[in-house]
């Protein structure tokens, strides 16, 4: 089969543009993580990670064409394929994009007919897309809770393999509306305080928006010298717990991490750090804790990036696997935003400090509702 690399990636979020910027942020601890008292999506005060007033645009008309949840589908790819000499009018690229929620704000701010039912259609957010940078094969969709940014990169990888395409564009993104937010809020999952993954004082998840894309090729003369990332392996599993509580044993997961491990020919010690899901809420950082250990890597240093970005949903397995590849290629690991004491029964190497190394290999988590799992490694070509 084919190789897959990572040759091009780009993340818009609230913390910065583009992928340089966001990892320099990162670097300095900044957080988009706020206090926000908006009428228009809570009636009481909430963390989150919001872009605010968002006005970036592309043309000076956008803001009336497209949405906000497509527009920042648009920058994210427009500044990746900037990065790359990718064709989009090739026969051999597929365009792939990750949301959870699309334009569902459009149920809060549209008049429900049949024109709105149709835009609030995510295969149309793909459709638009894909016009805008004239791809002329019909776009894909994934939308798998949580896992879909992951789930969205390992489609792209397996398509590839498959020799149907030479090159994937994957794009992710999320925006919090009253009805995204309520409905965590439901569940009694978000914190009313900065969230604080694997940490004993835990409360639950912030929510945060962004979007980011990466950009796969089999084609080696898009990858750069000592510089090329590759897919090895990956895997998803479905533990069929509950509709919003994950496994309580980890085992589901711990089998999509062997499961990746293994096509990779890796070891879990050639592991060198895993960038976990590490939501804050109680259940999810337990069961990942418990699926680390019984993969045999409970001594490998871990973080999460949600204390920094926020629960960005569809767009989530795509901006922490965009920031991991730099921790990769810069030789440091960011620290998990929050933690300060253990909060799991089964102990995990949460970072707590930043952490220079020599980094080749690391391994992506992410777990969501339904039970859904999945686990990509991403090794450092030297």
């Amino acid at each position: 089969m084919a190789e897959v690399f990572v040759i091009s990636d780009n993340i818009v979020s609230p913390i910065g543009k583009g992928t340089a910027g966001n990892f320099v942020c990162l670097l300095k601890s900044v957080s988009g993580i706020k206090v926000h008292n908006d009428g228009m999506l809570s009636s009481q005060p909430f963390c989150a990670s919001l872009f605010g007033n968002y006005s970036a645009s592309l043309e000076e008309d956008d803001a009336d064409r497209y949405t906000k949840f497509e527009r920042l589908l648009i920058l994210s790819v427009k500044d990746a394929l900037q990065n790359c000499g990718v064709d989009t009018k090739s026969e051999k690229t597929i365009l792939i994009v990750s949301s959870t929620k699309g334009n569902i704000s459009l149920l809060e701010s549209e008049e429900r007919n049949n024109k709105m039912d149709q835009r609030i259609a995510l295969h149309s957010s793909a459709a638009i897309v894909a016009k805008y940078f004239n791809f002329v094969r019909a776009p894909l969709v994934v939308s798998n809770a949580c896992i879909s940014g992951l789930l969205a990169i390992l489609t792209g990888k397996r398509l590839i393999e498959s020799g149907q395409y030479e090159n994937a564009v994957i794009v992710g993104a999320d925006v919090i509306s009253k009805f995204v937010l309520l409905g965590f809020q439901s569940f009694q999952a978000a914190s009313d305080e900065p969230c604080k993954p694997f940490d004993a004082d835990r409360k639950g998840i912030n929510l945060g928006e962004g979007a980011a894309t990466i950009i796969l090729s089999s084609n080696k003369k898009y990858t750069r010298d000592n510089d090329a990332i590759k897919i090895s392996g990956g895997a998803v599993s479905n533990d069929a717990n509950h509709i919003s509580g994950p496994s309580r044993t980890g085992e589901e997961l711990h089998r999509a991490i062997r499961t990746a491990l293994k096509q990779s020919n890796l070891q879990p010690g050639d592991i060198d750090f895993i960038s976990a899901h590490g939501t804050a809420t109680i259940y999810n950082d337990e069961m990942e804790a418990k699926a680390i250990t019984l993969a045999g890597m409970e001594s490998i240093p871990v973080n999460s990036l949600k204390g920094y970005y926020g629960h960005t949903l569809g767009a989530a397995g795509l901006i922490e696997s965009v920031v991991s590849i730099q921790s990769l290629k810069q030789g440091l690991l960011l620290p998990s935003m929050g933690f300060s004491k253990p909060g799991v029964t089964t102990p995990v190497n949460v970072c707590g400090t930043l952490l220079p190394g020599s980094y080749n290999n690391f391994l992506k988590t992410a777990s969501g509702f339904g039970g859904c799992n999945a686990a990509l490694v991403f090794c450092r070509q030297n």
